[in-house]
């Protein structure tokens, strides 16, 4: 068994009353005291800024930046093979071989970059649902998908 040294004196353990969460706009009676005389006692404590009206604050997890990722992988893959088939039909068609390559990568630029919207999107609305990331994307595929479309007619 060790004994306290002498030099340190056991402390007294102390009740611990704090509960562990804090209930928004009550504050305790000792910060209540202490407060300056020039505040308002009905301000609030605090203010939550979102980035966008009446959307949560809320951060993509792990997981879910992992799920996105691998649906747009897969996604990538059959986009893939929609553009062999494509290329294929346009060259039945009797488009120029190398049209209808351009075409297909045409394609498969636009879906991908609409894709890419969509995903974002779906993973985190609040941070990536902005004329400057979805906008873009969504114009940069459509204007492929429109070159696609030009592409195979020749």
């Amino acid at each position: 068994m060790s004994t306290p040294h002498p030099a340190h004196p056991p402390q007294l353990a102390q009740a611990n009353t704090d509960p562990g969460f804090k209930v928004p706009g009550a504050a305790p009676a000792s910060a209540a005291a202490s407060a300056p005389a020039s505040a308002p006692a009905s301000a609030p404590a605090g203010v939550e800024v979102a980035p966008l009206p009446g959307a949560p604050v809320t951060d993509t997890s792990a997981r879910e930046l992992a799920i996105g990722s691998g649906v747009f992988l897969v996604l990538l893959v059959v986009f893939f093979f929609v553009r062999n088939a494509f290329s294929h039909h346009l060259v039945r068609r009797r488009v120029a071989p190398a049209s209808a390559e351009s075409a297909a990568w045409l394609l498969f630029v636009g879906l991908s970059f609409l894709s890419a919207a969509a995903v974002l999107a779906m993973l985190n609305a609040g941070k990536f649902l902005t004329f400057a990331v979805t906008g873009t994307l969504i114009v940069a595929g459509i204007l492929a998908l429109v070159g696609a479309l030009l592409a195979g007619r020749r």
